[in-house]
Order: structure tokens, then sequence, then C-alpha cells
């Protein structure tokens, strides 16, 4: 599949509480092979699927088995520990998302795993139409619980529309640009540009091209918390990684299946469980 990381980057590992954003597709299926990711474990973090096209068939260690489809979100909170897997299904012939993670804040990250599953309706004006799938925006206000101020959402605007949109001025945020070449708070941005519109904003302004623009507003209070992040694990340092993952390497059965332990099992998962990568020579730094 094409992927492009966009969050974290150099020059910056969160947008609120957002800590990863991978944007990928659209894909051929037929070409690519689609989605097919095994059961896999998470600390720390909040996973949001949201899905442009394609369908996605979602297993969790929580008894949760549910489909991702588009405009329709999926949360899976893994507090202290969760294991899931994802799977395009044989009913997809483009596959079209973004895969997103929220940092918990310390005194939530011991939490018990936790699923969710959210279709909000959309909102609409001149030229714009949005869906929101967390926090408030555009009179709007998702009913799904976050941890940490957060807001989620996608816009669609047609050639030449400006929109104005209210935000808080106490969140950041980051406007993940997926087609069309929009202007975003009176910057230029091209398809897989993450726009970082910092603190202290109330309007955020965008502004379509000449053609159809889609974008992902991903706002939120800034995380305040240092963190690390080592494959799908988030903690506050090397410590914290290293010991998940020794936890879940203690999960592995010798004969491929996935044993019981702090990361639970996904039921009746086709594939055996990806093993953790090594740990790097040196211990991990935190990034703020």
């Amino acid at each position: 599949m094409t992927v492009r990381r966009t969050l974290p980057q150099r020059s910056r590992t969160t947008v609120g509480a957002w800590c990863f954003v991978d944007h990928y597709g659209p894909d051929d299926v037929s070409v690519t092979g689609g989605m097919s990711v095994p059961p896999h474990p998470h600390t720390g973090l909040q996973t949001v699927s949201w899905l442009f096209s394609g369908e996605i068939e979602h297993r969790d260690s929580t008894g949760a088995h549910a489909m991702v489809r588009p405009g329709e979100l999926n949360l899976m909170t893994a507090g202290k520990g969760v294991s899931h897997s994802e799977y395009s299904t044989p009913a997809t012939t483009t596959l079209h998302g973004a895969q997103l993670w929220v940092a918990l804040p310390d005194a939530d990250r011991g939490l018990d795993p936790d699923f969710d599953h959210y279709a909000p309706g959309s909102v609409s004006g001149a030229g714009w139409m949005a869906r929101v799938f967390l926090g408030s925006l555009l009179g709007v206000t998702s009913p799904v619980s976050t941890r940490t101020p957060l807001v989620g959402a996608e816009l669609v605007l047609e050639p030449g529309c400006m929109l104005a949109v209210d935000v808080d001025p106490a969140h950041e945020h980051g406007v993940l640009v997926d087609a069309g070449e929009p202007t975003v708070a009176g910057r230029a941005t091209a398809r897989g540009d993450l726009a970082v519109v910092p603190l202290g904003r109330d309007t955020l302004r965008l502004e379509a091209g000449p053609t159809p623009a889609r974008v992902l507003v991903l706002g939120g209070e800034p995380l305040g918390e240092a963190i690390v992040m080592f494959w799908n694990f988030v903690g506050r340092d090397h410590d914290d990684v290293a010991a998940a993952r020794e936890d879940w390497q203690a999960q592995l059965g010798d004969d491929g299946a996935l044993l019981p332990g702090r990361f639970g099992v996904p039921a009746d998962d086709p594939q055996p469980p990806v093993p953790a990568p090594a740990l790097p020579n040196a211990r991990l730094r935190q990034r703020h």
C-alpha cells in the first residue's frame, strides 16, 4: 500500500494529543493486495480509523468485531494494553483512508482497553460538507468520549469555496489534505500535506482551489507531556516501551498462536500475531 507518514515529523511530535497520522491510498486492491495487519499490540494510546473508500474488518481483544466503513469512526482505547488486527474485505476494490493515534495522558495510560463505533451525520452549507467524529466543530458535537480535549472532522469543499470555521483558540490544529490544493490559514497546500495552525487562532480559514478539496481537521489542547513512541507503543520513557515489548513477546506461542496475557487475544483471528522488532542499541529518548 501507498502510505504517507505525516506525523510525527522531525520538527513536530504531536498536534494536540494527536501523535501519529498515516494517510494511505487510494490504492487498487487488486494490485496492492490491500490491508493485511495480523494481531499486534498497543499501549498508551487510542487508535482512530477513518476511511474514504473501501472496508476493513477489525477484531480486538476487548471482544469487538466491527467493520470500518467510509464516514464511520472506529475508536479503540488501548490503555494498559490491547491487541487487534485489521484486514480489508474481499468486497473492497479501492482502499483509501487515514490511521490516526491519540496519546493518552499519563493519568489515563492504565485504563482498561475499550472500543467505540460512531457514524456521524453530515452538516453542510454553501459549497461545503462536514462530518464531525470527535469533539465539537461547526455547531456539531460528537458523543464519543476522549481523554483530552480533541476535535476530528472531515471537510469537503467545492471548487472555489471559502469557509471560515470557528475553532477553540486553546487548541492547536493540523489540517491533513487528502484531495485538492486548498489554502489553509493563508498557506498553499498540496495533497498529503499536514498544515499546522498554532494556538491562539479562533478561526480556521479554508479555501478550495479550482478542484474539490477534502481535508481532515485534527485539533486539541497541547498534550503538555513528553512521550516515547516505539513500534505500536506510547510510553513516557524507554523502560515503559521495553516492558510492553517484553510482555508482548511473552504472549507469542511456539506454534504461532497468541497466548493469554497483558494484551489479550482477538477471537477467531485468521492469522498468527506479529513479533515485535528489536529495541535499538541506545535508550529511546523522549519527545515533546
